[in-house]
């Protein structure tokens, strides 16, 4: 039934796990900011017992509602221009998109089940902005494995999608997980330029998506030719997965609509931009959470690095 609820509400997938403690993430977890692989984004570790137990998180929580968005765009950009992440392409950010689907599912389900099956006294309901591994409930939650890029990889969307959580004071039925399909392929991360992948982990400290938006830092002179056009995180690990050419395919979202012709924007618009037109072209869009100064910083960086 919830579902049902959630395909009916525009969600491409929906699965449910039972809510328990992640003992095994958790010893993952902090072997990997012990070795500094976080870089500067310290909030991580920050609320360890709240992201690695969903009940402590929100207490009384028994079931995880994970939720899929697609988000593969119909077309890309150019590939001459200074390249923006496919979850980026959306004139509204993806946080707001999905947040708001998940109030309505919510609120369906409260209907049915009553409005003491949610934790109204705490935050419940995540999309990428809270202590909680998405990634790994939704694994849990039987609708794809954590492919070597880190990513979600689902079976029909592959790994271009958004994810949502609602947690539940309920028991329901519980998905299962299933077995990765990875197998022996390593083109992920023979592709990643900074060989930030290794054995299904991420060094952020060299992804190129950490160096041109979480790091507040110039991008060290060591990346800097490395970072393939890239200007706004990076879809090379996933671009490359065979999962993704066999099941990627155009979302149907009109919410997540580019801004009106960026897509086709060259270098000199781009390099060109004012801080007016990107706060007037980005107002609502996840674009602007790096900030101008970190876009045109990293503008500046490729060109530097450009072939003549």
């Amino acid at each position: 039934m919830i579902k049902q609820f959630a395909l009916s509400l525009g969600f491409d997938a929906c699965g449910i796990a039972r809510a328990e403690a992640l003992t095994e993430d958790a010893m993952y977890l902090q072997q990997w900011l012990d070795e500094g692989r976080q870089g500067d984004m310290h909030y991580l570790e920050r609320n360890f017992e709240k992201r690695t137990d969903p009940r402590i998180l929100a207490p009384g929580s028994k079931s995880v509602v994970v939720v899929l968005m697609n988000y593969f765009p119909d077309h890309n950009q150019s590939s001459e221009a200074p390249q923006i992440a496919k979850y980026a392409y959306p004139a509204t950010d993806y946080h707001i998109v999905l947040k708001n689907k998940l109030s309505e599912l919510e609120q369906v389900i409260c209907n049915q089940y009553g409005p003491d099956c949610v934790n109204t006294n705490v935050q419940h309901l995540f999309v990428d902005s809270a202590p909680i591994l998405e990634r790994r409930w939704a694994e849990l939650a039987g609708l794809g494995w954590i492919g070597k890029h880190t990513q979600l990889i689902h079976p029909g969307l592959g790994s271009y999608t958004f994810i949502g959580i609602l947690l539940l004071n309920i028991n329901t039925e519980y998905d299962t997980p299933i077995m990765p399909h990875c197998g022996n392929c390593t083109r992920c991360i023979d592709a990643c330029p900074t060989n930030a992948l290794q054995n299904g982990s991420i060094d952020a400290r060299r992804c190129i998506s950490y160096l041109t938006i979480e790091s507040k830092n110039q991008i060290p002179e060591e990346f800097q030719p490395y970072l393939s056009g890239n200007v706004l995180g990076c879809d090379i690990c996933a671009d490359v997965c065979p999962w993704n050419t066999k099941w990627a395919k155009p979302h149907n979202h009109k919410e997540l609509s580019p801004p009106e012709n960026m897509l086709e924007w060259n270098n000199e618009i781009w390099e060109q931009l004012t801080e007016k037109a990107f706060n007037q072209t980005f107002q609502h869009s996840a674009i602007k959470r790096a900030g101008y100064s970190k876009l045109k910083q990293n503008i500046e960086v490729i060109a530097k690095n450009r072939p003549n």
